[in-house]
């Protein structure tokens, strides 16, 4: 998923720049998880320079409060609606954001990504990876929706601006 928006971006002129982790993260479960993530981000987006899009994953929407401090707009995929951190830092966000979940994935709560934003995909029956159950290709499919969800959002706010 991680690959495909950042092709979408690029196809947009973006240039992209990918982190990833310089050390092993604490567990996601951890008090000091937000704040590990927060330094990760903002070190990446201080290198990066400008207001970037901000694409992360799972424990990398931990970095919702920078995307809010910083205004900048935000793709999460599969974010984690179980932290109270997360979904701070998504209520007080200026800048668009982009929620993608399964109902199958416990980190996800559809009410509560209705409620932080109207840009939302949520997939029924999809786990934390975006796979759903039966044939394989049911899930390539619910890749081909993700993709086209990045795409709309992406092409909605005029992204890059």
């Amino acid at each position: 998923m991680l690959m495909y928006a950042s092709i979408a971006a690029e196809r947009r002129g973006a240039n992209v720049h990918r982190h990833w982790w310089t050390t092993e993260p604490p567990s996601w479960t951890s008090r000091q998880s937000a704040h590990w993530v927060h330094g990760q981000a903002a070190a990446a987006v201080e290198k990066t320079g400008g207001t970037p899009l901000l694409i992360g994953k799972s424990l990398g929407s931990l970095a919702a409060g920078l995307a809010a401090d910083r205004a900048l707009p935000a793709v999460w995929l599969t974010p984690l609606l179980n932290l109270p951190q997360v979904i701070a830092g998504l209520e007080r966000a200026p800048a668009p954001s982009l929620l993608i979940g399964g109902t199958a994935d416990t980190s996800w709560d559809g009410t509560i990504a209705r409620r932080v934003t109207p840009h939302v995909l949520e997939v029924v029956g999809a786990d934390h990876g975006m796979c759903v159950p039966g044939q394989l290709t049911d899930s390539i499919t619910v890749l081909a929706q993700v993709v086209t969800a990045i795409e709309v959002f992406l092409d909605t706010i005029g992204w890059p601006c």
